[in-house]
């Protein structure tokens, strides 16, 4: 079935957060018809299926994360980069797509740079929805559910009206309640959150602390913090980790396609 762009699903954990997930298992699970996957290579935004993007993750190494305070630069300077949440909806709203899916998103937190993750004014000014598996539990989810219902962003649960963390069972959050069988419109100030089955995630909480610790020395050292919290847990959990976050990538993509047709 022929997505024809109703939405689009970021790149940064396709690109550098699922260390244990090879090409190939990325090609088995990613239906063959979805071309709704978007990325910036030297400057020009590209669409595709995993097909397409598969030669794009092999440049990992070489390319940076572009969010919406960044794309324009990104753009204009002919830069390569894979694409946050934000960045994500930044491109929809170019488009006139109304739904922008990712994985795991940001918040408040103390992460340099990212105190006030790009995401959440996104959610406030960008009218783009967004489906998201939760945001990362080493987050103020609390918090970052609070900034942005205080802003007039609605937050949905799928099958739920709780968030309770991403990868963990870290915090249990009311919603504002759960969404339907459609998508409300118009799109903007709403997000979504489709979480992972508690029994799939991680169950030793005390890997969180071990995984954020790692990526604040990784930060120290120029580096960016989420690839190395993933790298991380990956290790941590044997792979696990990398697992549930494609999975759940791909739930949010049914869902998305469910919700828009």
């Amino acid at each position: 079935m022929e997505m024809n762009h109703r939405f689009l699903v970021e790149t940064c954990l396709l690109t550098h957060g699922l260390a244990s997930v090879t090409d190939e298992m990325l090609l088995e699970h990613w239906p063959e018809e979805w071309n709704c996957i978007v990325w910036v290579d030297r400057g020009e935004v590209r669409i595709g299926g995993m097909r397409d993007f598969i030669p794009f993750r092999r440049r990992s190494g070489e390319v940076c994360r572009i969010d919406c305070d960044t794309f324009a630069d990104a753009v204009k300077n002919g830069v390569s980069g894979a694409l946050t949440a934000s960045g994500t909806m930044r491109v929809c709203q170019e488009l006139g797509i109304g739904l922008a899916v990712t994985c795991g998103m940001g918040g408040l937190g103390d992460i340099v740079g990212e105190e006030l993750c790009p995401d959440l004014p996104a959610l406030e000014r960008i009218p783009v929805s967004l489906i998201s598996t939760a945001p990362k539990d080493m987050l103020d989810i609390e918090g970052t559910i609070r900034w942005l219902t205080d802003r007039g962003v609605q937050v949905l649960g799928a099958g739920t009206d709780r968030c309770t963390g991403y990868i963990f069972r870290s915090t249990d959050i009311p919603l504002s309640g759960q969404i339907g069988t459609s998508l409300p419109q118009p799109a903007g100030k709403l997000l979504i959150l489709n979480p992972i089955p508690e029994a799939d995630r991680i169950q030793d909480l005390s890997l969180l602390s071990l995984g954020v610790a790692e990526a604040k020395e990784a930060e120290k050292q120029g580096g960016y913090f989420h690839p190395a919290a993933n790298a991380a847990y990956d290790r941590l959990s044997k792979g696990w980790s990398s697992v549930i976050q494609m999975h759940s990538l791909v739930a949010n993509a049914t869902l998305a396609n469910r919700l828009t047709k």
